[in-house]
């Protein structure tokens, strides 16, 4: 196993020089041949298939005793090469995806190699199941949920049943088809097991596309599709605005009510900042005043507290309008 191991390994090193056209690169000078080296020659994808191939295979006895070390005492280091001896599985799973994913490969490996780790943490040893098969439908699942995740801005595929139509139902639509057969929902129901509310929800999902609310209404045109919608209700913007203006005025007020004497704090609380104000002339009674004093001394609390938001609050002049 360590001789196809190297060979493999050998292999892979002498494979970049396939590429004569870069081996045949006019260089007079050895400067010009030093930078030629420096120059890198790997795509992310090449250098990360590159450096798993650096890990080797293990054995079907080797599996069991990296398990139990996991299992009985937690031990990081058998995981570590309980994962990298599994790496290439990953890619190979993932490179059966990328016919239907066709974007970057590496998204799909990535969320294959969290799947490869949740297998190593749920991996028995004592069952009799190799590795590799048991840990094939972790990550199986991981990239799959990575699809329909990211298949669309809008999730068309939450359920079990619809992850299963997601990839079956137009490959199943056209084997009837060429079978001579009207795909209708009540046989592909009875072929795909499950309801036919769900072929047809998910036949009009896949049948349709994502429309951004922020693309122009035209080619030419700077409106956008969301200018258009009436919405009564009050955005989410403006009430979390909102929030924080309220959130600010009650800070500055507790500041400011430090800035007042007992008098002007009782006027303030019980007249100015009271959902049932009292009388002046109840307040009058209280500090042997008239009426009259009472309201000069409103008046003035009220002329205070706006010179004091005005200096505490940048653009106070605006909120105040509103």
């Amino acid at each position: 196993m360590k001789v196809k191991q190297s060979t493999k390994k050998k292999s892979l090193k002498t494979k970049p020089g396939k590429n004569t056209k870069q081996k045949k690169a006019p260089a007079k000078g050895s400067s010009r041949a030093v930078s030629s080296k420096a120059v890198v020659k790997f795509d992310p994808l090449q250098r990360y298939l590159s450096e798993v191939s650096q890990y080797s295979l293990i054995t079907r006895e080797r599996e069991i005793e990296l398990g139990i070390r996991i299992q009985e005492d937690e031990d990081a280091e058998a995981a570590y090469e309980l994962v990298t001896s599994n790496l290439r599985l990953v890619v190979k799973i993932a490179l059966e995806f990328q016919r239907i994913w066709m974007q970057n490969l590496l998204d799909l490996i990535q969320e294959g190699n969290i799947g490869l780790m949740r297998a190593v943490q749920k991996f028995d040893p004592y069952k009799n199941v190799k590795f590799s098969y048991y840990a094939s439908f972790w990550i199986k699942a991981y990239i799959l949920k990575f699809i329909m995740d990211n298949w669309r801005l809008v999730k068309i595929g939450t359920t079990q049943g619809q992850r299963k139509l997601f990839f079956k139902l137009k490959k199943e639509k056209q084997k009837l088809i060429e079978e001579g057969f009207d795909p209708k929902p009540k046989l592909l129901s009875e072929k795909l097991g499950v309801s036919e509310k769900e072929i047809i929800n998910m036949d009009q999902r896949l049948s349709s596309w994502d429309l951004s609310l922020d693309a122009p209404v035209k080619d030419d045109s700077d409106t956008e599709k969301i200018d258009l919608l009436d919405v009564e209700d009050e955005s989410v913007e403006d009430q979390v605005a909102q929030k924080e203006i309220e959130f600010l005025l009650h800070e500055k007020i507790a500041q400011f009510k430090k800035q007042m004497s007992a008098r002007e704090l009782y006027i303030f609380e019980k007249r100015i900042f009271s959902e049932n104000p009292a009388t002046l002339q109840k307040i009058g009674d209280r500090y042997d005043i008239s009426r009259e004093r009472v309201r000069q001394v409103e008046k003035n609390i009220i002329k205070k507290m706006r010179v004091y938001f005005k200096e505490e609050i940048p653009d106070f002049g605006v909120y105040a309008e509103d």
